[in-house]
């Protein structure tokens, strides 16, 4: 008996389009497959002449900034520098001057710079050789084959898209993924306080800060995990107290039996027109050891005349202090969002629960709140992270304090962000916080993620409408 044996069915293209880089070069004859080395010859061979100078100029010059500055560049990237700066006697002058030396952050960012060239001349190289393949195709199915005016033509029409997003991802390349890999290249070195170039190289040293910063018993573990806990703890509160407590008002106000909403909605939002890091000092003041509070306090006879309630310098009371202070920042914008979603709910639907004999705790419990949470799940998750990362309520309420001596460098109040900062512009210990922000990336993309990608706005959809 016989086994069947399947046989592997081949895509049906109807253009060289749908062929992917890879596919057309396993696909493409000998002069397609050199494209992707000699970049633009299967276009050159094919008198395409303008598309293939192009391919072949963009090569020659990754070559010669190869040859000009990309290898000692990557020499260098390895080693970091080995020259470092040193004092010479000048005999004419009777001075000692410095003397050049090897810059490590440069060699690390030059080094990076060529990396992403690097990738950027295979990716090239790639869109050469299905520019090759394509025009074979063309050729083999007897096609006309494009013309330059072509090219330039299709830049208005179907590859407009091309055309208008270059610009764009150039910027991200740039701005956004060059810096992002340097920052990160930065946790693998020992780029802190006493290796600061070019008077002192810095060096690679693998996974030495990441298990630093979790070895159990270390000063740093003594403090991540700390102020982890604190950042998580803080994030929850901040979102979910604003929200409730924002729902709350915005249906206290949308009651048919509140009078006067539009004057009730401005005077809450009143307190968004004050710039926050206005409100933040504002608020720091009042709540001062010999602040407004305290001293009325102490008028009342509520304290002792010398005594004053430790807003900021108790940890326990520090940190309900800013949960507290964050809510009078944060409703009002929760108020004016919850308000619009409130306002589009179908009254149908109410109307329905009323006749049905639902009451009001029923009709908030099965139609406002599951609503309400399908439009602003997402919103939540935003303000979650954004919370993680919110620098201003801290440092300029308490900058982070009370300071412990338990602590590397970090206060009770701390967030990871705060203690990122004091790490590299005060202590210039630039290793450990970039690996922070490593951790911090990894925390708020895992929760992030898992969390909508289990709510309802993301596996249905079109519940609502």
């Amino acid at each position: 008996m016989g086994i069947s044996k399947k046989t592997k069915v081949e895509p049906f293209y109807t253009k060289p389009t749908d062929y992917g880089c890879l596919e057309a070069f396993r696909k493409g004859d000998k002069i397609t497959k050199l494209s992707a080395f000699v970049f633009g010859l299967g276009n050159l061979m094919n008198k395409q002449i303008a598309r293939g100078c192009i391919f072949l100029a963009l090569e020659l010059g990754y070559l010669i900034y190869m040859i000009v500055f990309g290898i000692n560049a990557m020499v260098d990237f390895v080693t970091l520098g080995t020259q470092t700066q040193g004092e010479v006697y000048n005999e004419a002058l009777g001075i000692y001057e410095y003397s050049m030396g090897d810059n490590s952050m440069l060699c690390l960012l030059y080094g990076v710079i060529t990396i992403v060239l690097t990738f950027a001349a295979v990716f090239v190289g790639l869109i050469s050789c299905k520019s090759a393949f394509c025009t074979q195709f063309r050729k083999e199915k007897g096609k006309k084959i494009p013309t330059f005016k072509d090219d330039l033509r299709s830049l208005k029409e179907e590859n407009l898209h091309s055309l208008l997003l270059t610009a764009p991802l150039l910027g991200i390349i740039v701005f956004t993924i060059v810096p992002l890999i340097f920052m990160i290249l930065i946790a693998f070195t020992s780029y802190d306080r006493n290796h600061q170039p070019p008077g002192n190289l810095f060096e690679w040293v693998g996974l030495q800060n990441f298990t630093s910063m979790f070895s159990m018993g270390g000063s740093l573990a003594a403090t991540f995990w700390p102020v982890l806990g604190w950042t998580l703890i803080w994030a929850v509160f901040a979102t979910f107290s604003n929200y409730v407590l924002g729902l709350m008002l915005a249906l206290i106000i949308n009651r048919k039996g509140t009078r006067a909403k539009g004057f009730w909605r401005f005077m809450f939002v009143l307190s968004v027109a004050v710039p926050q890091f206005v409100t933040l000092l504002s608020m720091r003041t009042i709540f001062n050891t010999n602040g407004p509070v305290n001293v009325m306090l102490r008028e009342f006879g509520i304290i002792g005349a010398t005594e004053a309630i430790p807003f900021f310098t108790d940890p326990t009371i520090a940190k309900i202090t800013i949960i507290l202070i964050n809510i009078w920042i944060g409703v009002p914008y929760t108020m004016l969002s919850t308000t619009g979603i409130l306002q589009n709910i179908p009254g149908e639907l109410y109307e329905a629960a009323k006749i049905d004999g639902a009451n009001a705790p029923t009709i908030f419990r099965k139609i406002t709140l599951p609503y309400m949470l399908f439009v602003m799940t997402p919103n939540l998750i935003t303000a979650f992270t954004g919370n993680i990362n919110n620098f201003n309520v801290i440092f300029l309420l308490t900058g982070g304090g009370p300071e412990s001596m338990d602590y590397y460098y970090a206060g009770k109040t701390d967030l990871l962000v705060t203690w990122l900062y004091k790490l590299t512009i005060t202590q210039k210990d630039y290793n450990l916080g970039a690996v922070i922000g490593i951790m911090t990336f990894i925390i708020l993309a895992t929760i992030s993620l898992i969390t909508y990608r289990n709510t309802s706005s993301y596996k249905d959809e079109g519940a609502f409408q």
